[in-house]
């Protein structure tokens, strides 16, 4: 018999089969049960040490994975399925990686009865399929424009957060900066597109011309200020800036200044490549000098004419430019950052200049309503303020230290993206596993219509779902078999009368979310339950999983 022909690299390890799909099963439930206790409002925190010695206390699911190093590809992937929810809707991170761990470990005895992955898997899409239907037809539309409704609803999601004993703080922080950052786009309609279209496509062409952009990552800044109390947090309806003025003589108050924005240095620039002079008297150094300071004075001359009040690059600026612009009565900010610039060319209505000599009056900024310096907690700060219609914000954030500062700052990046997430699509689902729940009952009932070994399958997906009701009840010490058959009961009622009971998270009780008045945005939901299923697929369909990592030794 001939020898066998090894291919792969010695060193590298195999598994295939069997055992690689039951250990990316349980690397997938290790990841699970390491945030499964930080859901719902009894949650715990957990304290991770980072590579860099700091501490992160946190109940975040993103934010306490993102921490946490391991080696497993298959745990690497539920890692990243954290990060994707939270990029894209901001909430949900700790619900999907519990569901996601839940979905493999209810296949685990079909792939133990050597059922094909593909059947387990087209079950598993099937379902995704009737569940998404059955959201749809028990959401409901929230009214954007009524305060209270929008507030109890940011209130239900930062309800299991660090920062949910702080009454409504962050949710109006949150529910205030976007409000700042939204902003209308309608682009000018085609007629003749809009004539051919058929009636049912017109509301869909009205919907695609006028849309809302949000972008609350790039112009709405958070700034973690240690100190003072809690309560003294607020938006800022302008920029905050951690500058100073560059010369004492400069004024720090202006009332209506004029803003204008650079991106270029402020000072004689230098050759690009290698620069040789030759000087053959002493006068010729002079003329080279006094070039430099020509130059210098045409720049500032050419800012003077404009009138400005406050001038402000993202490049330095020499010490002759801050002479003639303080002469001049120009205040002047140096080194910003490329986000505070465009933040602070949005808020004033000022547009980044390239070169001074093209700048017009148009491009000066004058919707500021006023310019401060003021020191707080021995840093000084740049206030540009008071702006009309500003288009940009500041969160001022103050608290006792910088962790709780940091938790704050995740609470209120959740709380914005809930808020974008409903302004965009205002439908809402009752939480507290109430949908979870629904989902599971009505799918168990679907699954009685199919026919085959498909339907055992489709019914785990049923079975699966239970996990997030369960999970709460559990974190509040309560007893689940008790609570989950009382709710099941609730949710097989005939006519949809119970589909909107769930778990009251902080008693483990059963309660009508209609009148407990906790809710989530679909879009959070279905993102969750579409990931998890979808993840879980992915996983089962693997059977060969190869480490080629070298020795670290070699």
């Amino acid at each position: 018999m001939n020898a066998p022909i090894m291919v792969l690299n010695t060193n590298a390890e195999r598994d295939q089969g069997k055992r690689a799909q039951f250990g990316n099963i349980a690397a997938a439930k290790a990841v699970a049960d390491i945030v499964r206790t930080t859901l719902g409002p009894r949650s715990m925190l957990k304290m991770i040490l980072d590579p860099m010695g700091g501490i992160v206390m946190t109940n975040d699911g993103n934010a306490i994975l993102r921490e946490i190093d391991v080696n497993h590809p298959a745990a690497k992937s539920m890692i990243e399925l954290s990060r994707t929810q939270d990029e894209e809707v901001g909430d949900g991170t700790t619900s999907v990686i519990i569901l996601a761990g839940e979905m493999l470990q209810v296949a685990e005895p079909f792939l133990e009865k050597k059922m094909h992955p593909r059947t387990i898997v087209s079950a598993y899409n099937r379902a995704l399929i009737d569940a998404e239907e059955i959201m749809k037809s028990i959401a409901i539309s929230l009214d954007t424009s009524d305060k209270e409704a929008m507030l109890g609803m940011i209130r239900s999601t930062i309800g299991t957060k660090f920062m949910s004993s702080y009454g409504d703080l962050i949710c109006n922080l949150a529910l205030e900066a976007v409000l700042i950052v939204k902003e209308d786009i309608t682009v000018d309609a085609d007629e003749s597109k809009a004539s051919s279209l058929a009636v049912a496509d017109i509301d869909a062409y009205a919907q695609d011309r006028g849309h809302i952009t949000m972008d609350t990552k790039r112009f709405a800044r958070v700034e973690r200020i240690p100190g003072g109390q809690m309560s003294d947090s607020y938006v800022l309806d302008g920029v905050i800036i951690n500058k100073d003025v560059l010369h004492p003589k400069m004024r720090r108050h202006i009332t209506n200044p004029r803003v204008i924005c650079l991106d270029i240095p402020m000072e004689y620039n230098k050759g690009e490549s290698q620069t040789n002079i030759e000087i053959s008297k002493e006068a010729d150094f002079e003329a080279y000098l006094e070039l430099e300071e020509q130059y210098i004075k045409r720049f500032c001359a050419s800012l003077i004419k404009l009138k400005p009040d406050v001038v402000v690059t993202e490049k330095g600026c020499s010490d002759l430019a801050q002479h003639y612009l303080m002469k001049a009565g120009v205040t002047v900010l140096r080194r910003m950052r490329k986000t505070d610039n465009a933040r602070l060319a949005r808020c004033s209505g000022a547009t980044i200049g390239h070169r001074v000599e093209l700048l017009t009056d148009k491009d000066v900024g004058t919707k500021c309503g006023e310019y401060l310096v003021k020191q707080i907690a021995n840093e000084t700060f740049s206030f540009f303020h008071k702006c009309r219609e500003p288009k940009a914000c500041s969160i001022v954030l103050r608290g006792g230290s910088k962790d709780v500062l940091q938790e704050m700052d995740r609470n209120l990046q959740d709380a914005m993206c809930v808020t974008r997430n409903i302004l965009l699509n205002p439908k809402v689902l009752p939480g507290g596993g109430a949908t979870e729940m629904e989902l599971s009952v009505r799918l168990s009932e679907n699954a009685d219509a199919i026919d085959g070994v498909m339907a055992y399958p489709y019914r785990a997906v049923a079975d699966a779902l239970e996990i997030i009701p369960r999970t709460l009840i559990q974190n509040c010490g309560q007893q689940p078999i008790k609570v989950l058959t009382e709710l099941r009961a609730k949710h097989a009622l005939k006519g949809g009368k119970g589909a909107h009971f769930g778990v009251d998270g902080k008693e483990g009780g059963i309660v009508d979310m209609n009148e407990y008045g906790v809710w989530e945005p679909f879009v959070v939901k279905l993102q969750t339950i579409k990931t998890a299923i979808e993840s879980a697929s992915m996983l089962l369909r693997i059977d060969d999983v190869v480490s080629g990592l070298r020795n670290r030794d070699e």
